[in-house]
């Protein structure tokens, strides 16, 4: 099975959870993040705005500010499919570019390097246990986890998680899957491969 139909196969399963499922296992699976390490551990965490059928961040978000932590959300440049993480202090700091997608608007906010960011919360819509996924399309993420220095793990719904697909060469996998049920040790996972 290819990568864009088993993205198109998980996403109708998500899009069809109702909102009572999609509420509950969106705050289980932010109650079990806040109570990470690597949470707990940050200063500074980059995280995207999540829309609907994603796990919810925006209570995320607003714990990490009450707690005071930096938030950094990435503005994606389309021309060289490269991403720029800036803080915000507020969700008065986003704009909705293309697809309604919520970006930090430059004017309101500043830059940060990849070297400041403790903790990188990678976006995706089907996990392999090993931490391997399949995004959005574009290789955003695979592109910025290069060279990226901090702790890389995912929130996502169980129903997203084991499933199995051929990585590529360019793939860059997560350490840790959070899921409403807990958490999956990916990093841990690949080592014993």
């Amino acid at each position: 099975m290819g990568k864009l139909f088993k993205r198109k196969q998980l996403l109708a399963i998500m899009k069809n959870m109702n909102t009572k499922d999609y509420i509950n296992k969106s705050s289980a699976i932010a109650e079990i993040f806040l109570d990470s390490e690597e949470y707990r551990n940050a200063s500074t965490i980059g995280i995207t705005i999540s829309r609907f059928p994603e796990v919810d961040t925006i209570s995320i978000i607003e714990s990490a500010w009450k707690s005071g932590k930096n938030v950094a959300v990435p503005k994606c440049i389309s021309a060289t499919r490269e991403m720029d993480f800036r803080l915000i202090t507020s969700f008065d700091d986003l704009e909705t570019v293309y697809m309604d997608l919520r970006e930090p608007a430059i004017d309101k906010t500043e830059a940060i390097d990849k070297s400041s960011i403790d903790l990188l919360i990678v976006p995706g819509v089907v996990y392999s246990n090993e931490g391997y996924r399949i995004g959005f399309g574009g290789g955003y993420y695979d592109r910025y986890l290069v060279d990226y220095p901090g702790d890389r793990l995912s929130l996502a719904f169980e129903v997203q998680t084991a499933q199995s697909f051929m990585s590529e060469s360019h793939d860059q996998p997560v350490d840790k899957i959070i899921t409403e049920s807990g958490v999956i040790q990916c990093r841990m996972i690949r080592e014993k491969i």
